[in-house]
């Protein structure tokens, strides 16, 4: 009930308390209740003789009431489960898809105290500064097309962050977003499966809101930003939530019905680690060459100085500039 009275007030216009109570088949009572307890939440809501309530200022939350009443998506994000703290949202998204959740439903936490990104680093997220969440996803696709939801993803938090901040975002093959140089989003992709048949997917996504240069953790400072170090300006978390639900939304249909070959573009559109020298490091070894590009299934082509191409299905890479 109450994610549906959010998304009448923030249609921005005067609602009634009648008009309420006859779209959600509740009594004046119970919308007074919803209604103070909106406001203890910290809305801040207007109530005017014979006008009846508007929405005036809206907290930085990320409750379940303060997404779902902010998508504009079939499933995506229309389920959600908050935490205030948690040690990651990946283990709790695994938990849910094996009891059964439905695909889109995401898993949100106001604090991360012990969250992995890839090649198992720490992503750890202070309380109120970040957005840590994971998505469940049930495709009906091949065991190899996994990991290109990874990019998916990127493309999908990019544009998101760009509706909601005055940034452009680039992607550093495969899992990272970057504005000048440091890195802002990062993104976590896993699987349960059979030999022959997938059964979920969980894409984790990590974005760094409102920290100041100083806010980071001396060992990454130099390399992390935030939507409000680049832009000195604060949004609000469960907004950008629901964007990124909205644009991931579409383009995960796409994928799904016309392959990556629908989305190549767009991601290739944002990529910096292209068609020039990188290094890239891989669980076996370090492996100098030249970015070609990447496969129709996400794969990085680096072509060494011999001729030699590999095909990268993992790897942290960074601009080779040593020649």
């Amino acid at each position: 009930m109450k994610s549906l009275l959010l998304r009448l007030l923030l249609a921005g216009d005067y609602v009634s308390g009648e008009a309420i109570s006859e779209q959600l088949h509740v009594s004046r009572t119970a919308v007074w209740k919803q209604i103070n307890a909106l406001k203890e939440q910290g809305y801040m809501i207007q109530s005017t003789t014979n006008k009846g309530y508007k929405l005036l200022q809206a907290p930085d939350t990320v409750k379940a009431h303060d997404i779902e009443a902010r998508v504009q998506t079939k499933t995506f994000g229309k389920e959600v489960i908050a935490y205030e703290s948690v040690s990651s949202t990946q283990p709790k998204a695994h938990q849910a898809a094996t009891n059964g959740s439905q695909e889109g439903t995401l898993i949100v936490a106001n604090e991360q105290t012990e969250g992995r990104g890839r090649l198992g680093r720490e992503w750890v997220v202070e309380k109120g500064q970040s957005i840590s969440m994971s998505l469940i996803l049930r495709p009906t696709i091949p065991l190899t097309r996994a990991p290109q939801l990874t990019l998916v993803a990127a493309v999908a938090v990019a544009r998101a962050i760009e509706k909601v901040a005055p940034l452009e975002c680039e992607i550093k093959w495969p899992n990272d977003l970057m504005v000048n140089g440091k890195k802002l989003v990062g993104i976590l992709t896993e699987m349960a499966a059979d030999p022959d048949q997938l059964h979920y997917v969980i894409v984790g996504m990590g974005i760094n809101c409102h920290q100041g240069n100083n806010d980071f953790h001396h060992e990454v400072k130099d390399v992390a930003t935030s939507i409000y170090a680049e832009s000195k300006q604060k949004i609000n978390r469960s907004t950008l939530i629901a964007e990124v639900m909205n644009e991931f939304e579409w383009l995960y249909e796409s994928y799904v019905d016309d392959g990556f070959q629908a989305i190549k573009t767009l991601w290739e559109a944002r990529a910096i680690s292209l068609q020039q020298r990188v290094i890239a490091r891989t669980p076996k070894g370090t492996i100098s060459g030249f970015a070609c590009g990447i496969t129709d299934e996400g794969q990085l082509r680096l072509r060494e100085e011999n001729g030699q191409e590999h095909l990268i299905y993992s790897a942290d890479i960074e601009l080779d500039t040593t020649s």
